[in-house]
């Protein structure tokens, strides 16, 4: 069960004692309230902090509350109440942007359901935002291995999801942490919250993280919720925070140490409810032996820490792990696939630098250059010496010059099939299996892509061996 959150909300009205009695009533709903008259007060409130609902009077001293109204939605959601109740006024809010409508006086239940049922469409939204963007990234993955390097890892994560405390998940690149922190997610009191990544790689901004308030062209304040905000109570995972920018990082810890924060733009410190989870590629000893100011307060943390095993130290999982991926594969199911005996050999034998991530790369482009193929050899994995080699197709060199053209070169006028195979070799080489990447550089669905791919099967049982296609002079 998701806690109870205390939210903020804003009463807009121009009567002292009815604003009084709404700030009492919602108050003890347990939530934070302030009370402003007017529209110019409600404007420069909103500018400084920020509130998840408003009850707004439709007849203000200084504006008329149906015009007032989409100015306010920048803001936030808002319920109209008004003491001229009509079908026509509530159709007019509704129209307007208004989250519910109540008729003066409103009794404490009215009140109490209108909030309720606005900030729940509130949280199905941030809801919806979430799931979306699970969905699309494929977050709903299992912790994979038997070791017992792993299952010590699994240990910890039990011990540690009942806390609140903040986590240090260590572990190279490509090692499962961000799997890791999920699984921790899953197992806590919060596992009903949301599971925020910010993924530290990709440039997060200060914006993104915090939220930002702002003012636009029309000179009215627009404001953007933070990552921090839409993770509510939920959790939030910041991957690679040692390559987050310093000032950042600053803000980030402060954020851990006092559970508070400020939206750029802003000047009203915001509550964080949310739980930290920190991901790293530096090791325990590297922390430990930083000379940066910042690293005490990750020294602390190491009292709360996971380690991640690189892949090559916990060699008994990597064919297993492979078993797994296979088997659970979300394309070519209709065809039955296994590794060769020679395939788990090089799977053993290979270092894996990339790890976890490397291999499902691996597999993934086994399946792709296996096509119809019942059994997948070494050469489809593109691991090992001459893994990076260019792909042929029969007479053909396909390969990318030193300045990044693309070459495909034939003996003799090659057919339309010939051609299309030695492209997708080529492609498949360069995007690592990554089937996404591919679809995108064909501009074609994925579904599609998995039709023209049974195709290559032919080169594939012909034996023929790529190499890079020379260097242009």
């Amino acid at each position: 069960m998701k806690p109870p959150v205390s939210r903020r909300i804003l009463v807009i009205e121009d009567d002292t004692t009815l604003n009084r009695l709404l700030v009492d009533q919602i108050g003890r709903l347990g939530h934070q309230t302030q009370g402003v008259g007017n529209r110019a007060q409600a404007l420069e409130t909103l500018a400084r902090q920020r509130f998840d609902l408003a009850i707004l009077d439709l007849r203000l001293p200084d504006a008329d509350g149906q015009t007032f109204l989409p100015e306010l939605r920048e803001y936030c959601p808002a319920i109209v109440l008004t003491a001229l109740g009509s079908i026509d006024q509530a159709v007019q809010a509704v129209r307007a942007g208004a989250a519910d409508f109540l008729v003066k006086p409103a009794n404490g239940q009215a009140l109490e359901l209108a909030i309720s049922r606005a900030l729940g469409v509130i949280d199905l939204n941030r809801d919806l935002a979430f799931w979306q963007g699970r969905a699309r990234i494929g977050q709903d993955r299992p912790l994979l291995g038997s070791s017992p390097k792993m299952d010590a890892v699994r240990r910890l994560i039990a011990l540690f999801a009942g806390a609140d405390s903040p986590v240090l998940i260590l572990g190279e690149d490509g090692a499962g942490k961000e799997t890791c922190a999920m699984a921790l997610h899953s197992m806590s009191p919060r596992s009903n919250g949301r599971f925020v990544s910010i993924d530290c790689d990709a440039g997060t901004s200060a914006e993104e993280i915090f939220g930002e308030m702002r003012v636009a062209a029309d000179g009215r304040f627009q404001q953007s919720e933070g990552l921090l905000a839409a993770a509510d109570t939920g959790t939030v995972y910041v991957g690679n925070v040692d390559r987050m920018p310093q000032d950042l990082q600053n803000r980030l810890l402060r954020v851990m140490e006092t559970g508070i924060y400020r939206p750029v733009g802003s000047n009203v410190q915001m509550p964080c409810s949310a739980r930290m989870l920190l991901g790293s590629s530096r090791s325990a000893a590297d922390i430990v032996a930083d000379s940066d100011p910042r690293s005490p307060h990750f020294v602390r943390m190491l009292s709360f820490a996971i380690q991640i095993p690189a892949l090559r130290d916990r060699p008994g999982d990597i064919c297993e792990m492979a078993e797994i991926l296979l088997a659970n594969r979300t394309f070519q199911r209709n065809t039955p696939k296994s590794f060769s005996p020679a395939a788990l050999r090089a799977m053993q034998a290979h270092r894996w630098p990339g790890n976890l991530r490397e291999l499902v790369n691996a597999v993934e482009r086994a399946i792709i250059m296996s096509a119809g193929a019942a059994t997948i050899e070494p050469e489809h994995l593109g691991i090992g010496p001459g893994a990076g080699s260019g792909p042929t197709s029969g007479r053909g060199v396909a390969g990318r010059t030193r300045t990044g053209e693309v070459v495909i070169r034939f003996d003799t006028p090659p057919s339309l099939d010939e051609l299309r195979a030695a492209y997708l070799r080529l492609l498949i080489d360069m995007a690592d299996g990554n089937r996404r990447e591919i679809a995108a550089i064909l501009g074609i669905s994925e579904r599609n892509l998995y039709r023209i791919l049974p195709q290559l099967s032919t080169e594939n049982d012909s034996g023929s061996q790529g190499s890079d296609a020379p260097p242009a002079s």
